[in-house]
């Protein structure tokens, strides 16, 4: 549809109502109706003519069809049927992408990659359901995938907690986690009214770029002591990890705090993620996982 942009509100309307389209509530679906927003999104996350795109969720292909106005080949995956047949017409004039319906939890990513994408690296870009932004985000950055970076539109308070520091409210277990993995930024703050329909929330667009490298530290003894240490947050950071869950006594605790130089008294909140492979370390030198 090169003579109308998937963006206008009007036109959206008329594509919806002509389908007898209904959004559904249960998978979160806000389609983007500003333009701006849509360049930016893919100007900012640095899409190229040479670059394969992953895109979840395309909606009636709003920002599919910007991407490929400015990539190599996009492939976006879409779990509802229901969208198919309206992404059939609002797509025909591109022969850059293709349309897979699936869910992308269940897809095998790494399949599409190296039989679509050119086998990598790919660029993922992305308009997230709020209710499975964690889950997808995780799942991108933990299956070793050849992705180079990730531009999602996701709530803003999420996108907040990304991004905290430590000392913060916002800063947790998921800063922690998408941090220990990638280098990341907010691109942009999206209101709500952007959206058709408007969700009761305003949005953000965060970039997470993978690093090349990663700490050299046991991530399953790490991400245990991560989760154990915010499981219990108020708590002192030597009270919340002689618990239970790391099945360690408070006195090897103890030791492993003053050796690493973090104060007893510190909470989860106040450690930063190079702390965290500090005890990790010394954990995984016990040898008692």
């Amino acid at each position: 549809m090169k003579d109308k942009r998937l963006y206008s509100p009007k036109y959206v309307r008329e594509i919806l109502d002509r389908f007898g389209f209904k959004f559904s509530k249960q998978l979160g679906q806000n389609f983007l109706i500003d333009g701006n927003i849509v360049r930016n999104i893919v100007a900012k996350a640095g899409i190229g003519k040479e670059d394969y795109v992953l895109e979840i969720g395309p909606g009636i292909g709003t920002l599919t069809e910007e991407l490929a106005l400015n990539c190599k080949k996009v492939v976006a995956v879409e779990i509802d049927k229901n969208l198919l047949p309206i992404l059939d017409e609002t797509l025909r004039d591109y022969d850059n992408v293709e349309i897979i319906h699936g869910d992308i939890l269940k897809v095998d990513v790494k399949k599409l990659i190296e039989e679509k994408l050119g086998g990598g690296p790919i660029k993922v870009v992305a308009n997230l359901p709020y209710y499975v932004t964690t889950p997808i985000i995780a799942m991108l950055i933990e299956e070793d995938l050849n992705i180079e970076s990730i531009t999602v539109m996701i709530q803003k308070e999420v996108a907040d907690r990304i991004v905290a520091k430590p000392g913060t409210k916002q800063y947790g277990a998921l800063t922690v986690f998408v941090n220990f993995y990638c280098d990341v930024e907010i691109l942009l703050s999206v209101p709500k009214t952007v959206f058709m329909p408007s969700p009761k929330v305003d949005s953000a667009v965060v970039k997470l770029s993978l690093k090349k490298a990663l700490d050299p530290v046991d991530k399953r003894i790490f991400f245990k002591v991560v989760k154990a240490a915010f499981n219990q947050r108020r708590k002192t950071i030597l009270n919340s990890l002689a618990s239970v869950q790391l099945d360690v006594d408070k006195s090897t605790i103890k030791g492993i705090l003053e050796e690493s130089n973090i104060p007893l008294s510190a909470r989860a909140e106040n450690l930063k993620i190079e702390d965290f492979i500090k005890i990790s370390e010394r954990l995984a030198s016990l040898n008692i996982y």
